[in-house]
C-alpha cells in the first residue's frame, strides 16, 4: 500500500473516531440522559419555576446550540425571547447601585481596612441582583440608561460597540465617582454557560481622594436549557486601594454539580479550632496592607449578610473582638415572576428617570415594554425590528466609511490587562453633566410624564425626509435602508 494510502486510511480512521465520539458525547447530553440538578436539592420537575421550554422546544434549541459547543457564543446566536427579562443589559449594570450607600460610607470611613471593607462588601451585594437566570436584553448601539435617586446620584450607561459588545457606565454623587468599561467574553459548555467579566471597574472615593480598582471573578450559568438554571461565580474577587496598594481578596466558594456544600478546607480563621465547611454564595476573606500584612477578616454569604473582624498578621480574629454585620440584603417581593428586588423594578420605573430623558433610553425599548406586559409575540416582533434596523444602520455606515461615535462616552487611549484578555478603555467625556445642565436640549429628548407616547431612539442615521422623531411607539421601518441619512447635530 502506498503512503499515501495508508495516510489516507489512518486520517479517515481517525476522523471516524472522532465522529463517533461526537455522536456518542451528543447522545449523552441528549435530553432524555441529561442530568439536571438544582442546588438547593429541589426536585427540578416538580418546581413550577423551572422550565422555560416546552420539551419539544427544548430539543429543537439544543439541535440548534450544540453546534456552538466551547465557542464565545456573545455575539453569535439569537435567542428566543421566552428566555430574555425586560431589562437590558445596560439596566443591569445600574444595579449595581442598589446598596451605593456603603460606598459613601467607604468614603466617610477614616480606617483604611474598614473603608475597603465597606467598598468589597459593595462589589459584593450586586451578586444578589445577579443571580437572576433570565437573560437581559442586548443593548443597541447608541443605546443609553439613566438613572437619578433623591441622594443625588446620577446613572449614564451608553452601549459603545455591538461587536464586540462593550458598554460604558459613569455614576457620581458626593463621596464618590463610579466608572465602568464592561465587555464579556463566553463559553458555551453544552447546558452550562462560562462567563468571563473582560471588563475595568474604577472608583474614586472623593474625600480622600483614594481610587479602587476591581476585578471580579467569572461566573457560570447551569442548566440553560436542561433543569432549572441557576448561577455560581467561584473564584476570588480583588478590590486594589491603588492610591495606597491595600487590597482585599475575597473568595467566592464553589457549589458542586449535586448542589452539595463544598470549599476549602478551613474557613477564615481557626474560629477556637474548629475548621467549617463553606458553601454556594458563601465569601470569606481579607483585608491586606501594602505589606501584605492582614488586618481584617469578612466572611459572610451575597444572598445573606457580610460581617467583618480585627485580625492579626495570620488571619485569626484578635481576642475580645466580635464580627461585625455591615451588610444584609434587603427584603424582596415575594412570587415576583423575573425575581426582581424592588430596586431593580425602580431601575424599570420612569420613576427613576430624569425629567429630560433621552430617547435612547432601554425604558422606551418597545420589546422591553411588550414583555414587560406578558406579550411575548410582541416582544419577538419588536425585537427582531431592532435587530434589522441596527444592521440596515451598520451596512449604510460601513458603506459611507464613518465610524460610530459615542455621545457620552470616548475612548481613553489606555488598554487595561484583565485575567481574560486586554481591553480598550472608555472615559466619560462630561458632556452629560452639561446636557442636563442646559437650557436647550444637546440632543432628542422625552418628556417622562407621557413615556407610552415616545419612540425608542438611539439612531444616529435616519430615514431620509423624516423627522428625528418617530410616531408613537414605532421603531422606524428596516425597509428604508437605501435612504437613511445621517441625522443633524
Amino acid at each position: 500500500m502506498s503512503t499515501v494510502g495508508r495516510k489516507g486510511g489512518l486520517l479517515s480512521t481517525i476522523s471516524s473516531g472522532i465522529s463517533n465520539c461526537r455522536s456518542k458525547v451528543r447522545s449523552y447530553i441528549a435530553p432524555e440522559h441529561s442530568e439536571v440538578v438544582n442546588p438547593d436539592g429541589s426536585n427540578v420537575e416538580l418546581d413550577s419555576s423551572a422550565p422555560r421550554f416546552k420539551q419539544e422546544e427544548k430539543e429543537s434549541y439544543w439541535t440548534y446550540m450544540h453546534n456552538f459547543i466551547g465557542s464565545d457564543i456573545t455575539s453569535l446566536v439569537t435567542l428566543p425571547v421566552v428566555v430574555f427579562e425586560p431589562m437590558t443589559m445596560l439596566q443591569k449594570l445600574a444595579e449595581i447601585m442598589e446598596y451605593s450607600h456603603l460606598l459613601d460610607m467607604a468614603d466617610q470611613c477614616e480606617d483604611p481596612a474598614m473603608k475597603l471593607a465597606y467598598a468589597s462588601t459593595w462589589a459584593t451585594s450586586v451578586y444578589f441582583a445577579y443571580q437572576r437566570t433570565w437573560k437581559p436584553f442586548n443593548p443597541i448601539l447608541g443605546e443609553t440608561y439613566e438613572m437619578v435617586d433623591k441622594s443625588g446620584l446620577t446613572f449614564l450607561a451608553e452601549q459603545v460597540s455591538h461587536h464586540p459588545p462593550v458598554s460604558t457606565a459613569h455614576a457620581e454623587n458626593d463621596h464618590f465617582i463610579y466608572d465602568i468599561t464592561s465587555k464579556v467574553k463566553t463559553r458555551f459548555m453544552g447546558n452550562a454557560l462560562d462567563v468571563f467579566p473582560v471588563g475595568r471597574t474604577r472608583i474614586l472615593l472623593k474625600k480622600s481622594n483614594m481610587m479602587l480598582d476591581l476585578v471580579p471573578p467569572p461566573t457560570r450559568v447551569h442548566n440553560l436549557i436542561f433543569g432549572r438554571t441557576w448561577v455560581d461565580s467561584p473564584g476570588d474577587m480583588i478590590l486594589t486601594n491603588l492610591t495606597t496598594g491595600d487590597k482585599v481578596v475575597l473568595h467566592f466558594h464553589p457549589c458542586n454539580w449535586f448542589g452539595r456544600k463544598i470549599g476549602r478546607v478551613k474557613s477564615i480563621g481557626k474560629r477556637k479550632g474548629k475548621h467549617q465547611g463553606r458553601g454556594r454564595n458563601d465569601i470569606d476573606g481579607y483585608v491586606y496592607n501594602k505589606e501584605g500584612e492582614s488586618k481584617l477578616l469578612i466572611t459572610g454569604n451575597w444572598s445573606k449578610s457580610m460581617s467583618c473582624q480585627p485580625c492579626d498578621f495570620e488571619g485569626e480574629p484578635i481576642d475580645g473582638t466580635e464580627l461585625k454585620e455591615i451588610w444584609r440584603v434587603a427584603d424582596t417581593p415575594k412570587g415576583d415572576k423575573f425575581q426582581y428586588t424592588h430596586f431593580a423594578h425602580n431601575v424599570n420605573s420612569f420613576d427613576s428617570a430624569p425629567q429630560r430623558l433621552l430617547a435612547s433610553d432601554s425604558r422606551l425599548r418597545p420589546d422591553r415594554q411588550a414583555l414587560e406586559k406578558g406579550d411575548l409575540s410582541r416582544a419577538g416582533v419588536e425585537k427582531s425590528r431592532l435587530e434589522e434596523r441596527q444592521r440596515a444602520e451598520k451596512k449604510l455606515r460601513e458603506a459611507r466609511k464613518q465610524e460610530f461615535t459615542p455621545r457620552w462616552f470616548k475612548m481613553s487611549g489606555d488598554i487595561a490587562p484583565t485575567p481574560w484578555g486586554d481591553l480598550e478603555v472608555y472615559e466619560y467625556n462630561g458632556n452629560y453633566g452639561k446636557h442636563l445642565e442646559s437650557a436647550i436640549p444637546a440632543v432628542q429628548t422625552v418628556d417622562v410624564e407621557d413615556p407610552k407616547c415616545i419612540a425608542f431612539d438611539p439612531w444616529q442615521l435616519t430615514p431620509s425626509g423624516d423627522q428625528n422623531v418617530a410616531h408613537a411607539s414605532q421603531v422606524f421601518p428596516v425597509s428604508v435602508e437605501p435612504t437613511l441619512a445621517v441625522k443633524a447635530p
